[in-house]
């Protein structure tokens, strides 16, 4: 079973503001929207990470946009 866990973290007026605006419109909580970002950012970062070691990666041929296109067709 996974348990919640606290975290602390310091962010801008600013930001805390623009929180605080979108916790209120969506009648949601800020830690609701904190952690839907740190979810989306953790998942593209994963995303982001999987490419570049793609990239990087000797054995995995590249596509030219000639290429793509015609498998896609295909």
């Amino acid at each position: 079973m996974n348990a919640d866990t606290s975290i602390t973290a310091r962010v801008s007026n600013i930001t805390k503001n623009t929180l605080d605006s979108i916790s209120k419109e969506t009648q949601r909580s800020r830690s609701f929207h904190i952690q839907k970002a740190l979810e989306l950012y953790i998942n593209d970062y994963a995303d982001l990470q999987i490419s570049l070691d793609r990239l990087n990666n000797p054995a995995d041929t590249n596509l030219s946009a000639d290429e793509l296109i015609n498998r896609l067709n295909a």
